[in-house]
């Protein structure tokens, strides 16, 4: 079970849970009126979810290169959508 603590008990707290989360390894979940509203993690497991959203990106676009069409380069959609 996640560790939860809302946001008062967040501020008063904030370095021992900094702790907790960064060396002890323990996400904390912080809430507030009772809603979970955010998540404390440490670096090395946000480091992992970046790694596994790069890898899920990476699959998107080798299927997106699969599809039959024409392939154009993403500078010209973005001067087309006028960004």
């Amino acid at each position: 079970m996640l560790n939860t603590v809302s946001t008062a008990e967040a501020r008063k707290r904030l370095a021992e849970i900094v702790n907790k989360v960064a060396y002890g390894k323990e996400p904390v979940v912080l809430t507030r009126r009772g809603e979970e509203i955010a998540a404390l993690i440490s670096m090395e497991e946000l480091e992992l979810l970046q790694l596994i959203e790069d890898y899920i990106d990476i699959e998107d676009a080798k299927k997106a290169l699969e599809e039959p069409g024409k392939n154009i380069p993403a500078q010209k959609l973005w001067k087309e959508l006028g960004l």
